[in-house]
């Protein structure tokens, strides 16, 4: 991972992705302000390894930096999003490690989940077939969710003798499903089908597998187009506003809000109103 600093702020990080960030783990592309991730090793279903969890991580991180980042699509290769932990390169390794090397694996792996949550550009996941354990932890992170009708997500963690507490599990999905629904998959582990996911919100649509990445990819563009200063403010508020009261709420907007009412971005959309054109947002 590339930084440098900018030469007109001196305070202002820059990153590179398209020339300086080569991914050791996943694949990484870059167009037109969308940058896309496919976990690609298709023969596993995708399968987390310890170094594709922290580097991961560390590319989550950077992005905060990374202001020609507008949108970031995440997917799988092969048909497939992501089988969960390699079962030989983690499972197995995990049952030798003492407490002391156990916590430093989970939390970073919920790191992981703090970074994607953290970074300012809006995640859309484009998750077809298989979507297990730590990767059905990915898609629930992503801030925008697409499915196919051969998408299966299971919350597997008792399967394997695990808590369904995992990589925040039981603070995400019940304020995406509801409280019940998320019971009932993190106790059972079962899988949740693409039509319960999509009827009960965790999937924002469906779409053939082979028109999935592409319907992704689009709705991505289509907010980086947009005023992606103001998306960033938009995903902070939806988190932060989970611990607030209705009335703290309402105060943290009201100041967010002012914030973006002083963006170039908010008066380009003004002056095309008046001049009755589309709006061309810059993202400041």
């Amino acid at each position: 991972m590339k930084h440098y600093i900018g030469a007109g702020n001196p305070m202002r990080a820059q990153f590179e992705p398209k020339a300086a960030y080569k991914a050791e783990h996943f694949a990484w592309s870059f167009e037109a302000g969308v940058g896309t991730i496919t976990l690609n090793r298709p023969d596993r279903k995708n399968p987390l390894t310890f170094d594709s969890y922290a580097e991961l991580r560390d590319l989550f991180r950077a992005l905060v930096y990374a202001t020609d980042v507008k949108t970031i699509v995440v997917t799988g290769a092969g048909g497939n999003f992501c089988s969960g932990g390699d079962v030989h390169e983690i499972i197995g390794p995990l049952t030798g490690m003492r407490m002391p090397e156990l916590l430093e694996f989970t939390r970073m792996t919920g790191d992981l989940v703090k970074a994607m949550r953290a970074c300012p550009q809006p995640i859309v996941g484009a998750i077809d077939g298989v979507c297990a354990g730590a990767g059905a932890m990915i898609a629930l992170a992503c801030d925008l969710r697409y499915g196919s009708p051969a998408t299966r997500t299971a919350f597997l963690f008792t399967r394997v003798g695990l808590a369904g507490a995992d990589m925040g599990a039981c603070a995400l999905l019940p304020r995406v499903i509801g409280q019940g629904r998320a019971s009932e998959l993190l106790f059972t582990g079962r899988a949740m089908t693409a039509q319960e996911g999509h009827s009960w919100g965790f999937f924002n649509a469906l779409h053939e597998g082979d028109a999935l990445l592409d319907a992704a990819t689009k709705v991505a563009r289509e907010l980086a187009e947009g005023p992606t200063f103001a998306h960033g403010m938009t995903k902070t508020m939806l988190s932060q506003e989970w611990s607030m009261t209705i009335d703290q709420a309402i105060e943290a907007e009201a100041q967010a809000q002012a914030i973006c009412m002083q963006t170039e971005d908010f008066k380009r959309a003004y002056e095309a109103f008046a001049a009755k054109r589309k709006p061309v947002f810059g993202g400041d």
